[in-house]
């Protein structure tokens, strides 16, 4: 806890917190929820496609998309770092930022699956799609809105009472 308590109390913390300017807090949730939508969009765009959507489209096109999604997904760890950083003993105590995060965590390994098993190798586009791309495609969707959903519900559900 002591360690929460000079992070929070640190020179960087206080400036996200109380910058008062557009360039501390506000601009680092904007980062945040650019990367995360960019990052949810375009995963959620791929999985759309793997779900038959747009069909006649190509998929190994697609497959330079993951570097988009890597990158987003480094602004949005950053940017979510300085603001957990800002108020960490408020986001630490709150079991909706836990869940956020194992949302965040099963999508993303979800990505990673299913760039293995549907973008894996060459000619993806000459084979039938792998039984179970179907299957990680809507989980993927279904990681993706229930961790936003967690993030906005920050907003409004706080901290077990009692948890200091």
């Amino acid at each position: 806890m002591e360690f929460l308590n000079q992070l929070e109390h640190s020179a960087f913390a206080t400036w996200v917190r109380e910058g008062g300017g557009l360039l501390s807090y506000p601009l680092i949730l904007f980062l945040h929820t650019i990367g995360l939508g960019t990052l949810a969009g375009v995963s959620g765009f791929v999985d759309l496609r793997i779900l038959g959507f747009a069909n006649r489209m190509p998929l190994s096109p697609l497959r330079g998309l993951f570097t988009l999604m890597w990158c987003a997904f480094a602004v949005t760890a950053a940017s979510g770092t300085c603001l957990l950083i800002a108020d960490a003993h408020t986001k630490l105590a709150s079991p909706i930022f836990w869940v956020k995060m194992v949302f965040v965590a099963f999508a993303i390994v979800n990505v990673q699956l299913i760039k293995r098993t549907v973008f894996a190798g060459t000619g993806i586009d000459d084979r039938p799609l792998p039984s179970s791309a179907k299957v990680l495609a809507l989980t993927s969707l279904m990681f993706w809105i229930a961790a936003t959903t967690a993030g906005r519900l920050m907003a409004y559900l706080g901290p077990v009472s009692g948890i200091d």
